[in-house]
């Protein structure tokens, strides 16, 4: 099957309270002098056909980066399976890729092998994952999914479940390693956010 980037729609995720962080939205906190949501919109924009942002505040400052925005529905805090449904509810492609906006440096051909994978698999989903210590280790929010998707989704979110993994493992999915788990480094707090300074890729 020939998949074109313009089947793909491209998420980046930045809904989250930044509880970590002091409660900031992480997502226009700047690294290497532009906002972290920038950074990943820019690292995404390639790989895909178009893109859009999901978060719940500073909405206009979002809009500012030059694509559409989308909160939670509603929007409540509630974890970065209402961001994916966010995404899916506006999402006119069959594919939605789906990254957070804390983690600046993920792989150039992330939605590319995640393809590769979910079509070899003859998948729903294909998730990123690395290898910690000999472990397996899933990065589920670096994700592609078949955007029919979108019922389960919500019925999911609807009884209550949050769990990005639980609710992937209900459909048929892959994992693909990518060997760089250092791409994947998240600035969850400003201690992580200072030492993604040095790591200008």
């Amino acid at each position: 099957m020939n998949i074109e980037l313009a089947d793909i729609t491209g998420l980046v995720l930045a809904g989250g309270r930044g509880s970590r962080m002091g409660g900031v939205d992480k997502g226009l906190q700047t690294h290497l002098g532009i906002p972290l949501a920038l950074h990943a919109l820019r690292r995404l924009a390639p790989q895909v056909g178009s893109v859009i942002i999901n978060a719940n505040r500073n909405l206009e400052s979002y809009q500012g980066l030059g694509c559409p925005v989308w909160p939670d529905e509603p929007a409540d805090f509630s974890g970065p399976l209402a961001g994916m449904l966010a995404g899916l509810n506006h999402c006119t492609t069959r594919y939605l890729a789906t990254v957070p906006c804390d983690s600046p440096n993920f792989p150039l051909d992330l939605v590319e092998r995640l393809l590769q994978g979910l079509l070899d698999g003859d998948s729903d989903i294909a998730v990123a994952c690395t290898l910690e210590d000999g472990v397996l280790r899933p990065q589920p929010v670096f994700c592609l999914m078949r955007s029919s998707l979108r019922t389960s989704l919500a019925a999911f979110i609807e009884s209550g479940q949050r769990k990005t993994g639980l609710w992937s493992r209900q459909h048929r999915s892959t994992q693909v390693l990518f060997d760089d788990g250092s791409a994947f480094f998240n600035a969850n707090t400003t201690a992580d956010l200072a030492q993604l300074q040095n790591d200008p890729r």
